[in-house]
């Protein structure tokens, strides 16, 4: 063994395995798909409360996947070495809206797609997705569900509020119904023949009605 061969390091031969050419073109490449993905992601968003804190953790995921990839493809024994770390990751933040996996998934493959040299993959894959996603997310029902919810003071007053709602809505369906003495009080789903909602002010002035309340539902969520 000679003298240079005890200064000899396998890490400074890592150095100069992936060129400062590729890095910078894939992290530029992935911090502009990452953040196409954020664009897209606060166009659709049709949650409750709305958390900029994820689209730049899309924004972020992406940079870092083109990372790691980059780092797996130039070293086959680091790459063995990435898999039994990030096998010992766990996350535990609950994903709320099932749409947000497939932008959490969009940002990690974009990044992987990146990393293996694939750019024009990424970039007219990407475009076209995000196209799809604002032309399908954002395409507004024809009509519109609500959950009205009336109190009557009784089952007379109650067929009369039904047979005005019949008049007024397109349908008009009763999900449940509790009742007590001098309190009548239903939950039912109804749809709009148009967005004039001036119909509940009526309701509510019915003689024995004592409140209609209207609320609009996606099915998932009432705001």
């Amino acid at each position: 063994m000679s003298f240079s061969d005890i200064f000899k390091s396998s890490f400074l031969d890592n150095v100069s395995a992936v060129s400062p050419l590729d890095m910078v073109i894939t992290l530029a490449a992935a911090f502009g798909i990452g953040l196409f993905i954020f664009f897209i992601y606060k166009k659709t968003y049709q949650g409750v409360m709305y958390s900029s804190s994820f689209g730049i953790t899309l924004l972020a995921l992406t940079m870092i996947t083109s990372q790691v990839i980059l780092a797996v493809t130039s070293n086959v024994v680091l790459s063995l070495g990435m898999v039994g770390a990030l096998s010992i990751v766990r996350f535990r933040t609950a994903i709320k809206e099932p749409l947000d996996i497939a932008f959490l998934f969009w940002s990690i493959a974009a990044g992987i797609i990146l990393a293996a040299g694939l750019l024009p993959l990424a970039v007219i894959g990407s475009i076209i997705t995000g196209i799809i996603l604002v032309l399908f997310v954002n395409r507004k029902p024809h009509r519109n569900p609500y959950i009205l919810v009336l109190s009557c003071e009784n089952h007379e007053t109650e067929q009369k509020a039904l047979a005005f709602l019949k008049d007024k809505v397109e349908r008009c369906v009763v999900k449940s119904k509790s009742a007590q003495r001098g309190l009548v009080e239903l939950n039912m789903e109804v749809r709009l023949k148009n967005d004039n909602t001036d119909f509940i002010n009526e309701l509510s002035d019915l003689y024995g009605v004592s409140s209609a309340s209207l609320v609009s539902f996606n099915g998932e969520y009432m705001g």
